[in-house]
């Protein structure tokens, strides 16, 4: 952080920060060589400096599209759960939020142990995850959090007292909610003037960085466990347009040996691309990593443009950039689900699925188009059909973006993500608040309140948001370096939080018989490719995908199994759903390609739902019935459950009040897999 470029946040600081320019980035590398060992290095790049001159206008390698870990050991992988984008009380946010979880703390959650939610109650996972990444954000690490601490340097400064002891008990209860928004409001843009007028010490805050990443750091070693339980140390880079459109990215470094010495921030630069050059730089140092966008759905239009930040077409050179650092997309997560929009696929019955609309911290409304993930990968078709790279080509992953330290992905144990903020029921909108919080609630101004049915209701985003995801990934063991070259080859998935698996090849000559064979998978990786890939035509031969689903045990059966297809013809985008696989043995109908109903429903007075319909596994090998060699395509995995309660049907049946009218009663939790391309002949 300079001088210089905090002048020019001042103007721009919100609930995020926004409108800031680029300037400087921070290139050195630490080796790792001790868990205790404290990162040191300045930003040492000038901010006139071009991308290329900044990292010696090397030019750089695409990773490679095939990573195998070990496959002696498990030449035809298995599936494992985890989350790769929680907070920790280093978040500028969560620590205003009440967290008090160290990533240590997050660690031990993901493990299976109970920790405290900021509310005083006990949180712990169904089961235990098998990896997991703190990811705080980049910007004020820890700093929020020197200025409560009254040991500190920091916290002697004017404009920070209001900060002291924010988290002590006596603060963490619903009547302190009006001084941690005021002193959140106020700290942010009043440590940014203080930097520029030479007030507060630059290096202060830097050292408070450094710290914090160290621990980060360090706590990620001390839990990976090869074999057993993998962390990734990781952080987010948190940006947006001068509109408020979120461009969120979480950063996932693959190895804990190297590591740059303070993490990439929007203090460095507003614009992703700056980013991806830093990661680029990274790369020629030996440190390899990878970005993960997230809440595209919040971006107002932003995330998936047809143009780069300067308003210029995009050329070869800017997908191959942005594709070799962002191989993946958080499809799913609290916030939302960024699949698709009823706006942008009028045709699929299933587009409404836990839809945010909003931009990301606000009620300012989300534009659809350029903000949602098919739309993403139909574009990336069009570039192509241009003759320009696709810089689209992406993965799906699944997260939580939890702000206590603990993923909250189950519905019937919802205690959603922003700690004292929403930590009940009628804070979250799902039950009606009382007159005297709510007139606390209409006091601060933290959020509306609205009468439905002739009860106080929060209203705002909290009602939008989901308890949800998960990162599947097919990797041969459960180590970061499986893991990992999981990710960069995309054979990933994504979960609405149940963990069911999914799978997708695609190949020519995959037959129905095949489907009870032991070889399957193995076959299949030996004649075809796996979710992620591109596969090539074959003349005029008609590809087949082998599609392949199981249910999680502690959640509803699977009620169908789908192929989302899109492609690109004379210039206009074109999708279609198909059901490929039915519970109970079911048809699907060759005109509408739909399974019939199962029948399967829920008891809305106590959230239980019908038993034995529906299938443990959905399994089939399937052809295109509209395919077209000439055209490109896209094809990803989509299995549904029977329905089952949504949390704020479950927050009400807790408390004995009807379910809020205007919200959905009832949601089909869902996973996602990554995509397949198929490529035409040469010439089309």
């Amino acid at each position: 952080m300079q001088k210089s470029l905090l002048s020019k946040l001042i103007v721009c600081v919100g609930a995020l920060l926004v409108g800031c320019s680029d300037t400087t980035t921070p290139t050195d590398a630490i080796n790792q060589t001790s868990t205790t060992d404290t990162p040191s290095a300045e930003p040492s790049t000038e901010a006139s400096e071009t991308p290329a001159a900044r990292f010696g206008g090397a030019q750089l390698e695409m990773p490679a599209d095939i990573i195998v870990a070990n496959p002696s050991a498990n030449a035809e992988r298995s599936a494992y759960f985890g989350d790769l984008h929680v907070h920790s009380t280093y978040s500028f946010d969560a620590f205003a939020f009440g967290t008090l979880a160290t990533p240590y703390d997050a660690y031990r959650y993901a493990r299976g142990q109970a920790i405290k939610h900021p509310a005083g109650f006990d949180v712990q996972l169904r089961e235990p995850l098998d990896f997991y990444a703190v990811t705080d954000h980049a910007m004020f690490l820890g700093v929020i959090g020197a200025a409560a601490d009254t040991t500190t340097e920091f916290s002697k400064l004017p404009h920070v007292q209001g900060l002291h002891n924010l988290n002590a008990p006596e603060n963490l209860n619903i009547d302190g909610m009006g001084k941690r928004v005021t002193a959140f409001r106020t700290f942010l843009p009043q440590t940014l003037v203080g930097i520029t007028d030479g007030s507060i010490d630059v290096e202060m805050v830097n050292d408070i960085t450094r710290s914090a990443w160290a621990d980060i750091i360090k706590a990620a070693e001390q839990f990976n466990q090869p074999g057993e339980f993998t962390t990734f140390v990781a952080y987010e880079y948190t940006s947006s347009t001068d509109d408020r459109g979120n461009l969120h990215r979480n950063v996932i470094f693959r190895a804990a040996d190297k590591l740059p010495a303070m993490p990439f921030s929007r203090f460095h630069s507003q614009n992703p691309e700056g980013l991806w050059d830093w990661m680029d730089g990274l790369r020629n140092q030996g440190i390899e990593a990878l970005a993960i966008p997230h809440n595209s759905n919040g971006s107002n239009g932003q995330m998936f443009k047809l143009v780069d930040w300067a308003g210029n077409p995009m050329d070869d050179a800017y997908a191959e950039r942005r594709i070799r650092n962002e191989p993946l997309i958080e499809i799913t997560q609290i916030k939302g689900t960024s699949e698709t929009h009823p706006v942008l696929s009028n045709t699929d019955e299933w587009a409404d699925f836990e839809i945010m609309p909003y931009r990301v911290g606000t009620t300012l409304p989300s534009e659809p188009r350029g903000s949602y993930a098919r739309e993403a990968l139909l574009n990336g078709l069009a570039f192509l059909d241009k003759g320009t790279s696709n810089p689209y080509q992406f993965g799906f992953i699944g997260a939580s973006d939890t702000h206590t330290g603990a993923t909250s992905d189950d519905e019937s144990n919802y205690f959603s993500k922003v700690g004292l903020l929403d930590s009940t029921g009628s804070l979250r909108g799902a039950t009606p608040l009382s007159e005297e919080i709510a007139e606390l609630i209409r006091n601060t101004g933290r959020a509306e309140v609205k009468e439905i049915d002739g009860n106080n209701y929060m209203s705002g985003a909290y009602e939008t948001w989901g308890a949800s995801g998960l990162t599947g990934v097919w990797a041969e063991e459960n180590s970061r370096e499986a893991i990992y070259n999981a990710l960069r080859r995309k054979e990933t998935f994504a979960t609405s939080g149940p963990r069911m698996s999914i799978r997708l090849f695609g190949g020519y000559g995959f037959e129905a018989s095949m489907l009870n064979d032991e070889g399957l998978v193995a076959r299949a990786y030996a004649e075809g490719v796996s979710m992620g890939s591109e596969m090539l035509a074959s003349g005029n031969a008609v590809p087949s995908f082998i599609v392949w689903a199981t249910r999680d045990p502690r959640s509803a059966e699977l009620q169908r199994l789908q192929i989302v297809k899109g492609w690109t013809f004379d210039g206009e985008h074109h999708e279609m759903v198909y059901d490929v696989a039915c519970a109970g043995g079911g048809s699907v109908d060759p005109v509408s390609h739909r399974c019939p109903d199962n029948g399967a429903g829920v008891n809305l007075a106590d959230c239980s739902f019908t038993l034995g319909v529906g299938d443990q596994e959905l399994k089939t090998v399937w052809q295109d019935p509209d395919f077209d060699p000439a055209r490109r395509a896209f094809y990803y995995a989509r299995v549904l459950e029977n329905p089952t309660c949504r949390w704020s049907t479950w927050d009400a049946v807790r408390a004995g009040v009807p379910p809020r009218s205007d919200l959905k009663a009832t949601i089909q939790e869902r996973a996602w897999s990554s995509p397949i391309w198929f490529a035409p002949r040469t010439g089309h």
